[in-house]
């Protein structure tokens, strides 16, 4: 059995501030907090991932400024390997301006992709060896789509299952959803691609039937303080989220998508493997930013010995 896993998607210095509240149009805020650091979806699962104990490669690509430093420090730091990189000649290493309530932690994001959006036909058949070693490919919808597109279509063909994290919101054809294995969208996600509202657990079992209908074997959606909606091999639960005192919710997703995947790398069941990413999420948004609110194995582990 393959043990190894890829995170393909995109790489962004996150640009935080923290505000007594979120400011309206035309409205200036004076901010009490700034952090600059690692970002990105792709990024930060891969972050979670490796840091929760997974074997993983990111793919993804910078541009040849000071930003792309901020990634290859951090990876240097963590031990991560590096031979997914690629650079953009052309193009600035991506962004994100990110703006938290520091009274509900309720947050604002602007994403400017940059290199990440430029990845080619000949970046991705550099990646044919990880994926042909990978039991799993992790993909987002924050580079360009035709890259997604092509990682999928060489995961198909050396039997590597594709989870798509659909975030953030983008169209997506049913064609490409037909290749997927598995989607992990939060409520909001999952109603635009289905057309229905997911409030609860009658609304989720009928998403998750649309996503069924078009091809996807396994069906997850976060749905916030109500847990994670989980519908496959013909079972459909809510497996329920752990209540902390939050911080900052900035990273909680992707922490919750980095920790599932090592799970699920580690062979654990849906179910299990949910319950152990949502203690990852709630660990990550006990601390401010996103990638360096990852928690580590150990953390993990004791958080779940403990409840």
């Amino acid at each position: 059995m393959k043990k190894k896993i890829v995170v393909f998607g995109s790489f962004v210095v996150d640009l935080m501030g923290r505000t007594p509240h979120l400011p309206i149009s035309g409205e200036t805020v004076k901010g009490s907090f700034f952090k600059m650091g690692p970002g990105g979806k792709g990024f930060n699962q891969c972050v979670a991932a490796h840091k929760t104990g997974a074997n993983v490669t990111m793919i993804t690509k910078l541009g040849r400024d000071s930003f792309a430093d901020v990634a290859l420090n951090t990876m240097t730091e963590l031990g991560m390997p590096k031979d997914g990189i690629f650079f953009a000649d052309d193009t600035d290493t991506g962004i994100a301006l990110i703006l938290v309530d520091q009274n509900t932690s309720e947050n604002e994001i602007v994403i400017v992709p940059g290199a990440c959006a430029t990845i080619t036909k000949e970046d991705t058949d550099r990646t044919i060896n990880f994926i042909k070693d990978a039991a799993y490919v992790l993909l987002q919808l924050e580079v360009n789509q035709d890259a997604n597109e092509r990682i999928i279509e060489l995961a198909n063909r050396y039997g590597s299952k594709v989870i798509v994290n659909t975030a953030p919101y983008a169209p997506i054809s049913d064609e490409f959803l037909s290749k997927v294995y598995m989607v992990t969208p939060n409520e909001v996600e999952a109603e635009e691609l289905t057309g229905i509202p997911v409030k609860n657990l009658e609304g989720a079992k009928k998403a998750a039937e649309v996503f069924h209908n078009k091809g996807v074997e396994k069906v997850l959606i976060t749905m916030g303080s109500q847990g994670v909606f989980i519908s496959a091999d013909g079972r459909q639960e809510i497996v329920p989220a752990f209540h902390v005192d939050a911080l900052d919710t900035t990273g909680a997703g992707d922490a919750f998508n980095g920790g599932f995947l090592t799970a699920l790398s580690e062979g654990y069941s849906e179910w299990d493997a949910a319950r152990f990413a949502n203690a990852t999420a709630a660990l990550s948004v006990q601390k401010l930013g996103t990638t360096p609110s990852m928690p580590t194995r150990t953390e993990v582990d004791a958080f779940l010995a403990d409840h």
